[in-house]
């Protein structure tokens, strides 16, 4: 069975094809874009609507301290945080299964006037030398991938020695998965060909090839823009006001998101 895994993930398999098509239909949080796609106001949109949802993202990104630093964004999708590593003086690479994302990614960069290479590639198989960056930020990308240590390698293999991996992935004992079986609401992008959530214990053993790891649980409910009628008016004037009034260290632990700090 393990062989047989193996060979349907292994890159340019059928399963990184249905991938890559999925990735090609279905562009990350277009369901709240109003403007054309590719237009300025597309990317404002989308970068609002981002950094509103995931609050913790510039504290944890970090974008600002890596200045003159080699950054590789894995899954980069239209670049929202890629421009942000880019605008902040870090020579931004970016790269994407998908065609789609990509070519929205180049017109964003372009739109901003930031400079930064975005190139189609499977970050199972990457076409990087050893050593070839300071710093790799995956956000989103282990639950969809079809070979998750496939990638954790290739990611160790290209950073330099002592180099930082930001990486994340979905918390399987999360106040998300539980609220989603309890309403019967299906996640985000639950349909993609590959969908996995781990436990804090199964991510650390994924990263197990880094020295250094340091990993903490994110992403606490906010308000919804996505869903719409009882179920989402139940959340946003409940679910989510109800949560902020729980002690901490209940709920800290429940957080959708792990996040992985990780040295070579």
């Amino acid at each position: 069975m393990a062989q047989a895994l193996a060979r349907a993930s292994r890159p340019g398999s059928a399963l990184t094809e249905s991938i890559r098509e999925y990735w090609n239909a279905h562009l990350h949080d277009l369901q709240i874009v109003s403007h054309p796609i590719g237009s300025p106001e597309f990317f404002q949109e989308l970068e609002r609507y981002r950094y509103d949802k995931l609050r913790y993202l510039p504290d944890f990104a970090r974008f600002e301290q890596y200045e003159s630093k080699r950054v590789l964004e894995v899954g980069c999708g239209v670049g929202i945080d890629l421009a942000r590593f880019a605008r902040a003086g870090a020579d931004a690479v970016g790269i994407d299964l998908a065609t789609a994302p990509i070519e929205l990614a180049k017109a964003n960069l372009r739109l901003k006037g930031l400079s930064g290479t975005v190139r189609v590639m499977d970050a199972e198989d990457m076409s990087f030398e050893d050593g070839s960056f300071d710093v790799v930020y995956a956000h989103g990308v282990l639950p969809y991938t079809a070979n998750q240590d496939r990638l954790v390698a290739e990611v160790h293999r290209v950073l330099r020695p002592g180099g930082e991996a930001l990486l994340m992935t979905y918390n399987r004992r999360s106040w998300l998965n539980w609220l989603s079986k309890l309403t019967g609401t299906a996640l985000e992008h639950q349909d993609a060909p590959v969908y996995r959530m781990l436990s804090e214990a199964e991510f650390r053993r994924l990263l197990s090839p880094f020295g250094k790891l340091e990993v903490t649980p994110e992403r606490f409910p906010v308000p919804t823009e996505l869903h719409h009628g009882w179920k989402a008016a139940l959340y946003n004037h409940v679910f989510v006001k109800g949560f902020d009034w729980l002690p901490g260290p209940w709920v800290r632990p429940l957080g959708w998101h792990w996040l992985a700090h990780a040295r070579k």
